[in-house]
């Protein structure tokens, strides 16, 4: 069967097929880009400018870029497509990370943190690549897709940390500053990334999904729904609550680490420090598919409530196991197990609660959002860090968990009840000016 656009159901299908796929490998080569800049940041920001409490602040550049950058590539999208947007994030992330060895090596902390905040957009890029794999697809696969995009994200992320030892050996050998070795395989893989979107992105899926009647079937497969603005701006929040509570905790565990690993060696603390980090990556994505498909049988909300509990287990583990790495190491595991279930479910319901003409505006808008928040929190979970201590940040966090599962009734409720009658006939008035 044909839709208004011209383009088989199993056409449909086929495309959609293929950008998962064209996605997942991007998503590895951007979790490795990204790997060495949530193991080192917190680490170089401290060295350089000589104050723990500033070390939040290379987290919260980075949050705070995300957020400034997330809003127009969801605008490049929405007129452009998806290939142009995700490429353009990669190529202003190169240039970010050029400045964060510049900086290095000038010990500037001011152009770090700049350096920083222009990675950022590479960072919106990835968290917009989870939004494309759900363009095309249909609600009984729309929560596995999407999460098997932000999965295989777990493979470059874990590797990622983890190439710090060999990438100082790598960059000493050709003079770079210490501690930046790593950011070599960034370059590599982010401009691999950006080849990759541009050369096999094709047909772009923003773009043949703004071509098919958003109202009709073409088959079984229905693109776009009618709007449900209250389930909507729950996702928002819960997807937002979710990742401030991430970044707050994990920003900081580096430092903490250091702390506790006081007296051993540059090169046994980092090595802590980046299998700490890659299982708290693992967390984040390996399980990410299990969610998808429980948010797809079980409900979106349920998930997310499902993430709360992990969260809430996480933040109990690290304020009562602070003086542990293994402990902290276990609380990083279940914190990112909580993040997977509510951003996958969260970012699922969002979009299907939010009709074809206002979806990127909203996705774009919820990554704005969850990367103000985490970059606040970055910057405020510092300063705790410093006042109460690691515990006593994990306890304050639980404040954001506490309003997500507050809220969860209205979630719930909106995103069950029908939608009226005028949403859809807007909705196919919007599909057929030129979609």
């Amino acid at each position: 069967m044909r839709t208004d656009s011209g383009t088989t159901a199993e056409e449909v299908a086929a495309v959609q097929r293929r950008t998962v796929w064209v996605l997942s490998l991007g998503q590895v080569l951007g979790g490795l880009a990204f790997g060495a800049t949530l193991s080192l940041g917190a680490v170089l920001a401290a060295d350089i400018s000589g104050e723990d409490a500033f070390s939040g602040l290379a987290a919260a550049a980075v949050t705070f870029g995300t957020a400034l950058t997330a809003v127009p590539l969801a605008a490049i999208a929405r007129r452009h497509g998806r290939r142009l947007s995700l490429t353009t994030g990669m190529a202003v992330a190169l240039v970010g990370v050029g400045l964060v060895i510049v900086a290095v090596a000038l010990a500037a902390f001011p152009l770090l943190l700049v350096g920083f905040f222009i990675i950022g957009a590479g960072q919106a890029a990835n968290l917009q690549s989870r939004f494309a794999a759900a363009d095309l697809a249909t609600d009984a696969t729309r929560g596995r897709d999407l999460s098997i995009v932000v999965w295989a994200t777990t493979v470059g992320a874990v590797l990622g940390p983890n190439l710090t030892g060999p990438g100082e050996v790598l960059g000493s050998a050709i003079g770079m500053p210490a501690l930046t070795g790593a950011y070599l395989f960034t370059l590599v893989a982010q401009g691999l990334a950006i080849v990759l979107y541009l050369v096999a992105m094709r047909p772009d899926p923003l773009l043949l999904a703004q071509r098919v009647v958003a109202s009709a079937r073409a088959g079984s497969r229905v693109i776009a729904k009618a709007d449900r603005p209250v389930a909507a701006r729950y996702a928002i929040f819960a997807v937002a609550a979710a990742h401030g509570t991430m970044v707050s905790v994990m920003a900081m565990t580096p430092v903490h680490l250091a702390h506790l690993t006081h007296g051993a060696s540059e090169a046994a603390t980092l090595s802590i420090i980046g299998l700490t980090i890659s299982l708290h990556i693992v967390g984040m994505y390996v399980l990410s598919p299990v969610f998808g498909i429980l948010s797809d049988r079980v409900g979106r909300v349920p998930t997310i409530l499902v993430g709360q509990a992990l969260l809430v287990a996480a933040l109990l583990t690290a304020s009562f196991g602070q003086t542990s790495t293994t402990a902290v190491t276990v609380a990083l595991v279940l914190l990112g197990l909580g993040w997977s279930a509510s951003t996958v479910a969260g970012s699922t319901l969002l979009t299907e609660s939010s009709s074809e003409e206002l979806r990127t505006r909203r996705q774009g808008f919820s990554d704005f959002t969850m990367s103000i928040v985490g970059g606040l929190g970055a910057i405020i979970a510092g300063a705790l860090l410093g006042w109460i201590g690691y515990g006593g940040l994990a306890l304050v966090v639980l404040v954001l968990v506490a309003a997500s599962v507050l809220l969860a009734p209205l979630g719930w409720r909106a995103s069950r009840a029908r939608p009226r009658r005028s949403d859809g006939l807007k909705l196919r008035t919007a599909s057929r000016r030129g979609r």
